[in-house]
């Protein structure tokens, strides 16, 4: 079973390049990052998250085009099976995993895959320090890297702003 916490749910624009994304937190996070913004995300609260779920959750938000799992929970064959219901409603499917690598299913299952947990020294995904990434898987199954998308243009990293 995968939950998550409906308070947190939320559309957004800048967890997806050019995508209207509908933004729903997984517990059970199997992660331990330092300085986890959420770390009540480790343990097993929420309520289940299932296809009606998640169909009455795009059915709610008009102009969503995308639907990103925050963290995987503990049932990846869950997980996938509701990837899958996401596409045949016609919207794209993305994930933000916190593991340095996910098995092959995760990147034949959705469209957009952000790996690598966080580390506080390398930075969020905004900064060219980071070592995580965000993939878009293409068509053909190859996978474009958009993190420098997240990175600031023309700004000196060095300066304090």
């Amino acid at each position: 079973m995968i939950k998550y916490v409906p308070e947190m749910t939320s559309v957004v624009m800048e967890e997806i390049p050019d995508m209207v994304t509908l933004a729903v937190d997984i517990s059970n996070c199997q992660g331990n990052c330092i300085g986890c913004h959420s770390p009540f995300l480790r343990n097993d609260v929420g309520e289940p998250l299932t296809c009606e779920v998640i169909d009455s959750l795009i059915d709610s938000n008009f102009g969503v085009n995308c639907f990103l799992f925050l963290g995987e929970g503990k049932d990846l064959k869950t997980l996938l099976s509701l990837a899958a219901h996401v596409r045949s409603r016609g919207l794209k499917s993305a994930l933000y995993s916190g593991r340095p690598e996910v098995e092959d299913e995760v990147w034949k299952s959705f469209d957009y895959v952000k790996v690598g947990p966080y580390i506080p020294g390398n930075g969020p995904l905004n900064e060219r320090s980071t070592n995580q990434r965000l993939y878009k898987i293409e068509a053909d199954g190859s996978r474009t890297d958009l993190t420098p998308r997240f990175w600031r243009k023309g700004i000196d990293p060095n300066v304090k702003v």
